[in-house]
């Protein structure tokens, strides 16, 4: 799980300092005040773990992209390539990791369940970037990858934090190459220096961080009459929802079950997407079907209330075929995931949004799970905030932010949330200024009807 993001001269973003990430981390604010740029930011480090391209050091992104970002000019805040693009991460790992010492047996050199990353990169000749430094913090000690001098590729290893230091064979102290990437360290580390294997292990914690990585965006794809499925294992929901059918069936057909805590009976996936779909007061049941036997086509039928027939999902409120990418990647992807949503509440009725904020609390509760959203949703908002008051909700397991804009560039403002739910630095204009809209409401009825009068 994601624990801290600091971010320097990306997009919108000046600085963010120490951001701490939560079981439930919020993103709120107006248009463009940067809530989006800060999950595109995760996006792009995905795309780079998942791209073959061993020497770019990001990758920004393409048409099939989960996140097409441009080019590093396009990313630099203000567009100026003279100042460096850094960022820092910090999470918890799956289970400890113990870094054993290579020359003595049954000891451990390092061990340990939190680890950070942190990369520095500038513009370098024709805008290409340069890694200037990278390192890794684990065990209390700093593992890093810096650049010699200003020109040229050429690097150094080094380490603070204890008594440990890298050792080299006897001979011609190499200089290392570029990183891999952003994050890596390229093959000649591991040759060139006797007891510097375990850079290994840390790197793939950084790449299986973001193999747990899922997203799903604001623009949902419209419902169908009829699904094509052949089998399919999909990895996650796609960027509009579009598998969200698939999953469903692959986990049918896999048998898989979700654990709802301790002496609670298992449900199917289908079983929970229904249950929550009668829950948000959208529909009475849910099924997917095939239309004949041995058929590869699949309708997905709801039934709106008890007494009345079943109809495709094509012909209820759109408000369904909305939800249900949401509650099918929560509960689909595997335990332990971060999922990154952006407007989960969309078309969506208020009460309905309200409600959904208890779907994101069942996950992460249930299923270990991480869920970073950003929304626009007032009631969304309010419904975990109400939790938080009752006790069902530790406030420690939320973060809420607030994202606004000061002469172009991105502030973020922590909501200070306290053990009654309430918010002790409501920013001004926070969902819009409710008082004004009733006072300017009040005043314009009192004068249609003294103008009535007379």
């Amino acid at each position: 799980m994601l624990t801290q993001l600091s971010v320097s001269n990306f997009k919108s973003w000046r600085s963010i300092e120490e951001m701490r990430l939560a079981p439930i981390t919020g993103l709120f604010g107006t248009n463009s005040s940067g809530k989006t740029s800060i999950l595109q930011l995760l996006l792009m480090l995905r795309q780079t773990v998942e791209s073959s391209d061993r020497s770019a050091v990001l990758e920004f992104g393409s048409e099939r992209s989960l996140v097409q970002l441009g080019s590093f000019r396009d990313v630099a805040f203000d567009h100026n390539l003279s100042e460096p693009l850094a960022f820092r991460l910090g999470w918890k790992l799956p289970k400890e990791l113990e870094v054993p010492d290579p020359n003595v047996a049954d000891k451990t050199l390092f061990s340990g369940s939190d680890l950070a990353f942190d990369a520095e990169m500038q513009a370098g000749k024709g805008g290409k970037l340069i890694i200037e430094k990278l390192s890794y913090e684990f065990g209390g000690n700093q593992f890093a990858m810096q650049r010699k001098g200003t020109s040229g590729a050429k690097y150094k290893l080094s380490t603070e934090g204890s008594d440990f230091s890298f050792k080299r064979p006897v001979g011609r102290p190499w200089d290392l190459p570029a990183p891999v990437k952003c994050y890596g360290f390229p093959d000649q580390t591991f040759a060139y220096f006797q007891n510097a294997s375990f850079l290994g292990d840390l790197q793939l914690a950084f790449e299986e961080l973001f193999s747990r990585l899922f997203y799903l965006g604001p623009l949902r794809e419209f419902p169908q009459r009829h699904y094509v499925w052949t089998g399919s294992q999909p990895a996650d929901m796609g960027r509009r929802g579009e598998r969200s059918v698939d999953a469903l069936l692959a986990s049918r057909e896999k048998g898989r079950y979700i654990s709802l805590g301790y002496r609670r009976p298992k449900k199917t996936l289908e079983e929970r997407v229904a249950y929550w779909l009668k829950e948000l007061g959208l529909i009475h049941s849910f099924n997917v079907t095939p239309v004949a036997k041995e058929s590869s086509l699949y309708e997905v039928r709801v039934q709106k209330s008890q007494k009345s027939a079943q109809v495709l999902i094509t012909d209820v409120g759109f408000g369904v075929s909305q939800v249900l990418p949401v509650l099918v990647l929560c509960y689909y992807v595997p335990e332990g995931s971060t999922i990154l949503l952006e407007q989960p509440e969309i078309h969506l009725h208020p009460s309905v949004q309200s409600r959904l904020a208890d779907v994101l609390i069942d996950a992460v509760r249930n299923r270990n799970v991480q869920i970073i959203l950003e929304s626009h949703s007032e009631h969304l908002l309010r419904r975990l905030q109400r939790r938080i008051a009752e006790e069902t909700l530790d406030r420690d397991d939320v973060a809420l932010y607030f994202c606004d804009t000061d002469r172009s560039e991105s502030k973020l403002s922590s909501l200070d949330i306290d053990l009654f739910g309430s918010v002790r630095n409501w920013p001004k204009d926070f969902f819009g200024d409710e008082f004004a809209e009733m006072a300017a409401m009040t005043e314009a009825a009192a004068q249609r009807k003294e103008a009535e009068a007379t």
